[in-house]
């Protein structure tokens, strides 16, 4: 069996193929959707392997042949018990319709049904031109190749963004707290780091923190602001403190900012510090990169919405749930959302760096917040199924304790990306449903 498809990316035939070189084009062409991880990338297109983790232990090897720049090249199984299961020969091709223009065609022989390879193609195609198009966007803007360390690698989002930056161009350095495994690695205490860490860097991307899921007892709280006030403040003072280093410090944050309930009020960059006890962990995480500004480094917060994709957060969680027609919206319904699809959160992350008229906290979130029965139901309807059983307020709370249902789970916040709108950026997805079909595989029709 197999299955031949193409699409037309507008960018030149040597910059595609160049784009497929780099490290991370394989992390950036798995669909989110499919169970699979990158356990190694290839080095090299013509003879080099990657390593894919499966449920259960499973690990295949698919082996890359046949290159010839920038025209085509070839990857398959090459693992007896992958060969024994799965035929798998994928040939790339890459054709100049035009100085500006390249046809990428994919063919695949293999005995993996047809309908999982299409939806697995489509996803691909579009991620590669979204991904070509923001990097020329990039370019325009005055993007240069920089050497960019970065904390929290193993999240989802660290992970997906290591591997944006480098098909970018950009050298990552991934700042890890065991022993490095790599040149592309180096060791982070968080409370003591040492003096050379941030030596040879130009930018600082801060994502590490303790995951805020969970009940809001004192000993969460407590990890909550271990994991992220100290740390930031030693980072930011390295950054400041490293003769010929970073100029750049770009630190997670979070809508919280703004407290669990404001009602209808639009909130932007501007808006008033909220409530509870994650505006003010937000408020004093965004504090501590104060050392890194008086340093004389641009510093940016990044005041993250509801991420958006089946890898990980609250779409992992609703996905099951919701594809076995269960789903529905979480109490009144009326709480407003503001989510942000996670190739757009990336942007953002790539913008902070490059952009010198990016300064301080930025909302990233789409344009268009939804409240959350209009989620459910856009959910619903893009997996095929209905979104009747409403989920009582009950649930959250035994999950997550009053506190953490309060200002998670019932959160409604209406914040919108005026720093972003005002700057000209471009959005991927700036409506909820074609995000939801894309990261989900999903198409129209």
């Amino acid at each position: 069996m197999g299955l031949t498809r193409s699409a037309v990316v507008a960018a030149p035939r040597s910059e595609v193929f160049a784009w497929h070189e780099r490290p991370g084009a394989i992390v950036r062409l798995t669909p989110p959707w499919m169970p699979v991880s990158i356990e190694q990338e290839a080095t090299d297109l013509s003879g080099g392997t990657a390593v894919l983790g499966f449920p259960l232990g499973l690990r295949w090897i698919a082996r890359h042949s046949s290159a010839e720049v920038p025209k085509r090249f070839v990857d398959e199984f090459d693992t007896p018990l992958a060969r024994q299961i799965v035929h798998w020969r994928h040939t790339h091709e890459f054709v100049a319709e035009d100085d500006d223009h390249t046809r990428v065609v994919d063919d695949i022989r293999s005995n993996v049904p047809g309908f999982l390879l299409r939806s697995m193609l489509e996803y691909r195609h579009r991620q590669l031109a979204d991904d070509l198009a923001a990097l020329q966007r990039a370019h325009a803007t005055g993007m240069r190749p920089l050497t960019v360390a970065v904390t929290g690698t193993h999240g989802t989002v660290g992970r997906s963004l290591c591997a944006l930056l480098s098909t970018s161009g950009h050298t990552v350095v991934k700042l890890v707290r065991g022993e490095p495994g790599g040149p592309d690695e180096r060791r982070w205490d968080p409370a003591s780091p040492d003096r050379s860490l941030l030596e040879g860097i130009d930018a600082v991307v801060h994502l590490a923190g303790a995951s805020i899921a969970g009940r809001f007892t004192p000993q969460h709280k407590q990890r909550l602001r271990d994991s992220r006030i100290g740390p930031t403040t030693t980072l930011a003072e390295l950054a400041a403190a490293t003769d010929g280093g970073p100029s750049v410090f770009v630190s997670a944050s979070a809508i919280g900012y703004y407290g669990a309930d404001r009602g209808d009020e639009e909130l932007t960059e501007v808006s008033a510090r909220g409530e509870g006890f994650l505006a003010e962990l937000v408020g004093d995480w965004e504090q501590a990169t104060e050392p890194a500004a008086a340093g004389g480094l641009r510093v940016v917060q990044v005041r993250t919405g509801l991420v958006q994709t089946p890898a990980g957060g609250t779409l992992k969680a609703l996905y099951p749930l919701f594809a076995a027609g269960l789903g529905g919206r979480l109490g009144s319904g009326a709480q407003w959302q503001a989510w942000i699809g996670i190739d757009d959160l990336l942007d953002i992350y790539h913008r902070a760096l490059y952009d010198d008229q990016l300064s301080g906290p930025v909302n990233a979130v789409a344009p268009a917040p939804v409240r959350n029965q209009d989620y459910a139901a856009v959910l619903a309807r893009v997996l095929h199924r209905p979104a009747l059983l409403p989920t009582p307020s009950f649930g959250p709370r035994l999950l997550l304790g009053a506190e953490g249902a309060g200002e998670l789970a019932e959160a409604s916040q209406r914040v919108v990306p005026t720093r972003l709108l005002e700057a000209g950026h471009v959005f991927r997805y700036p409506e909820l449903e074609p995000a939801l079909r894309h990261l989900l595989g999903r198409p129209q029709g």
